[in-house]
């Protein structure tokens, strides 16, 4: 599998984290590059809790101890560097923020939402993905609120490919619809906190049926995340006054449209003559 950047990851678990661990977590990003020039001791002091909760949280996230934690670090930090990404736009909006300096926010925000998701993509859970939803036979795509839009997004995109594909937004019509669903179908479940109660009975129903289930979250270590077959994540940091979860939203479109356009490289000439078909069907309804 491959593994996303150490950053976006440890953004993904954070809400999953103890909190001595969690702890550890907020000082790495709010300042990645000076973590990793601190020893054992330094971060422990700086995090208030014992060395052995360091190690225990590098080992968390894959690595044998803090000294190869430390090295990812530092080799991000020098990336980063390099690349000369700015992050002058960065952090939430103050209410004291003029109106330009509002924007600019909003923009890098759902900039970089977009970007860090892609960066961060597993393309090989995207791959299983595409291969698993192309000759299902019912494809269903569940989420609510927010990531209602992306399920619905979503629905439409694979049903103009000619393909079966549902969506539900509501408990009481979506989960009797996955009851119904059995091995040779997909269940994708969207929620960008992994702990949505009415998505988490639909993947335990979509398991015990034998049911693929793929999950599009921005919380690695979320029930939802550990439940599903495959984990598409999402990578947005979301404003204290932005309504609707608008990054996460757009995190979760970026990935619809790398599932949609990973499945149409599975099915006849792209999806074109349906697309054309679909397209030609709706086009009288326009006014010239």
């Amino acid at each position: 599998m491959s593994t996303p950047p150490l950053l976006l990851r440890l953004r993904s678990l954070r809400g999953d984290l103890k909190p001595a661990l969690a702890r550890i977590a907020d000082l790495i990003l709010s300042d990645p590059a000076g973590v990793a020039s601190m020893t054992i001791g330094d971060l422990a002091r700086e995090a208030d809790c014992s060395e052995a909760s360091v190690v225990r949280f590098a080992r968390q996230l894959g690595f044998r101890g803090y000294r190869d934690l430390r090295f990812r670090l530092h080799e991000e930090a020098v990336a980063a560097a390099t690349a000369g990404e700015d992050h002058s736009s960065d952090g939430d909006i103050d209410p004291s923020d003029d109106i330009a300096t509002m924007t600019g926010k909003i923009a890098a925000a759902d900039s970089r939402a977009v970007h860090d998701t892609v960066r961060g993509l597993d393309l090989e859970a995207l791959t299983r993905v595409a291969d698993a939803v192309a000759p299902a036979r019912r494809i269903v795509l569940f989420g609510v609120g927010a990531s209602g839009l992306a399920a619905t997004d979503e629905q439409q995109k694979l049903a103009r490919l000619g393909l079966p594909a549902v969506v539900h937004t509501e408990a009481h019509n979506g989960l009797p619809a996955v009851a119904l669903l059995d091995s040779d179908d997909v269940l994708i479940a969207f929620s960008h906190s992994g702990r949505t109660a009415e998505l988490l009975d639909a993947t335990r129903i979509a398991r015990e049926a034998g049911v693929r289930v793929v999950a599009v979250t921005g919380a690695a270590g979320s029930p939802l995340a550990k439940a599903a077959d495959d984990v598409l994540l999402t990578a947005a940091v979301e404003s204290e006054l932005r309504s609707g979860a608008t990054a996460s939203r757009i995190a979760q479109l970026t990935v619809v449209d790398c599932i949609f356009v990973a499945v149409a490289t599975r099915v006849p000439d792209l999806g074109r003559e349906a697309l054309r078909r679909t397209r030609a069907a709706v086009d009288d309804r326009r006014v010239h």
